[in-house]
């Protein structure tokens, strides 16, 4: 794992968003209050898609993608954005989920469908995923606490461990 090897996914300068996981708990399950994060979700997709990752690509010093998934039990298509660390070619992601009892739904759709595309910027790149193993997970963990200390206060809010998925790209376009 290469350190400092971040450039083959270089992102736009951004307006980084507040990091609102640190002050706050996530909400219960089945809560309406993930409805409400879920727009701002989507309001995040439009920004970034429209301005190429200027607004939206950025929460502190961590970078943003837009990863594709396809519902486990629905097959409905779905795009969220998510936090990445660029390891060479591949990217790696985090489902914390700020810390919640249950991981994000994402983690279960791509390990169901692993073979995805992902946005980073303007650029669509198609990857798989899966999730890293224990060695993996203990090698990425410091460098994903430098990128976005937050991860350390999730994890400690949830009894589950965070799981860290690596998308490998299968080819660009």
């Amino acid at each position: 794992m290469a350190a400092g090897s971040a450039n083959r996914y270089p992102m736009p300068r951004s307006v980084p968003a507040p990091n609102l996981g640190r002050a706050f708990k996530p909400p219960p399950t089945g809560s309406r209050l993930w409805r409400l994060l879920d727009l701002f979700s989507e309001a995040n997709i439009w920004l970034y898609r429209r301005s190429g990752g200027r607004i939206g690509g950025r929460m502190g010093r961590a970078p943003v993608l837009l990863l594709h998934h396809r519902g486990r039990k629905t097959g409905e298509a779905r795009v969220t954005p998510v936090l990445f660390l660029a390891d060479d070619e591949r990217l790696v992601i985090v489902a914390s989920k700020g810390g919640a009892a249950k991981n994000p739904a994402w983690v279960g759709n791509l390990m169901a469908h692993p073979t995805t595309t992902v946005e980073v910027g303007r650029r669509r790149v198609d990857v798989r995923a899966r999730r890293a193993s224990e060695p993996e997970r203990n090698a990425y963990w410091p460098r994903l606490l430098e990128m976005y200390p937050s991860y350390g206060i999730y994890q400690r809010r949830t009894d589950r461990v965070v799981p860290v998925v690596v998308l490998e790209p299968v080819g660009d376009r």
